[in-house]
């Protein structure tokens, strides 16, 4: 009689450690040795180790990616991509080898106590990488600027107090500058080139999010084109979504969407004893950056300027709808935390955690309405 075999595989650059837990056998667990980091060493373990059928295979979500996942998967194999934050962890064990880590696996795979991550299709992955460009893109303009304005001080060089910083005003101040010695000049020359340089790129990259966004077709252009109907909601937060949501579909509500980003408060309860403090933050940053900086156009009062009118004039009657009620209700929230004392930051989060219940609704709609081949492309 067949039964099944559950691979852990503890997998690094070059090499992956294996492990191996049969079902027939509940205690004991093999540690089958480490393989180079290529689809042929794979594919002669698999082989030795079974019939596809009968294997169940597992990896930690990491740097390596989602190429052995796909590998495998057209092998007919079934693998699951491991979240590393929520395999169970014992408080005692103080050691960490590959061997134990793959034996671990295997042994948490065969109990069924392993949570496994989302893997994107390549469209979706492909997007995901250009957004996190820009992310990095950002991160570098915020450093160079911090070093400029650090290597200024340094020298008790202060700006206008008439200037804000980084604008026109301000930039034109930098470039007349003229430091005590050539020098320093020449440093601050090669800063202000760096800030330019990361500008310019920053800027490739969000014409080519812009570009997906308005001229991709089926499920990830419609979703990227429907959820910028909402207010505070442009090109670069509803591509962000798409590619670090991918199929909103797997959501069955959108409570399980806002715990995904982190927005959830967290919870410390024992006994009688109630207590909820402030958001977990142990879900997708990257959402939970967006969709905070969109919350805070909502403590305006509701309007449809020019701009987000002409986002939504290709868009549902149903979907406008959604973005007016959204208006409302999170102006109405972001107002009455502030009216009670709550700090605008608390309400901004507040306010970002319904807000990704209105972006659920927007793709429940468009997702009802596209054909069963986009549908099916999108899984």
């Amino acid at each position: 009689m067949e039964y099944t075999t559950y691979v852990g595989l503890d997998v690094h650059k070059d090499t992956i450690a294996v492990a191996v837990a049969d079902e027939k056998r509940s205690d004991e667990v093999r540690f089958l040795g480490t393989i180079p980091n290529n689809h042929e060493s794979l594919a002669k373990l698999m082989k030795r180790l079974g019939e596809p059928e009968n294997l169940r295979v597992c990896y930690e979500a990491g740097p390596c990616g989602y190429g052995i996942y796909r590998f495998l998967t057209k092998q007919s194999i079934i693998c699951h991509v491991i979240a590393p934050s929520l395999i169970p962890q014992r408080p005692g064990d103080k050691i960490k080898t590959d061997r134990r880590d793959a034996v671990r696996l295997a042994r948490l795979l065969r109990s069924g106590e392993l949570t496994e991550v989302w893997v994107p299709d390549k469209d979706t992955e492909a997007l995901r990488d250009l957004t996190r460009a820009r992310e990095d893109a950002v991160e570098d303009l915020v450093t160079k600027r911090n070093q400029l304005t650090k290597f200024l001080l340094r020298l008790e060089i202060r700006p206008p107090q008439t200037s804000r910083p980084w604008s026109v005003k301000y930039r034109d101040w930098l470039s007349s500058l003229k430091l005590s010695t050539p020098t320093q000049t020449n440093i601050l020359r090669e800063y202000l080139q760096a800030a330019d340089e990361i500008e310019s790129r920053i800027k490739r990259l969000e014409s080519a999010i812009e570009k997906i966004g308005s001229e991709t077709t089926g499920c990830q252009g419609a979703l990227i084109r429907a959820l910028q109907s909402l207010r505070g909601v442009g090109p670069i937060t509803a591509a962000t979504m798409v590619a670090e949501v991918g199929d909103f579909r797997r959501f069955r509500s959108p409570s399980q969407l806002m715990s995904y980003a982190g927005l959830v408060p967290s919870e410390y309860s024992s006994g009688p004893r109630q207590r909820r403090g402030s958001i977990t933050k142990s879900g997708n940053n990257h959402i939970r950056r967006v969709i905070v900086e969109a919350s805070w156009h909502y403590r305006h009062q509701p309007r449809v300027g020019i701009a987000l009118r002409r986002r939504q004039q290709d868009q549902s009657a149903e979907v406008n709808q959604i973005s007016w009620q959204a208006q409302h209700r999170l102006n109405s929230k972001f107002n009455r935390l502030i009216f009670k004392g709550k700090p605008s930051t608390v309400a901004a989060v507040a306010v970002a955690r319904e807000l990704l219940g209105f972006m659920w609704a927007i793709a429940r709609e468009v997702l009802a309405v596209l054909p069963e081949a986009d549908l099916v492309k999108a899984s």
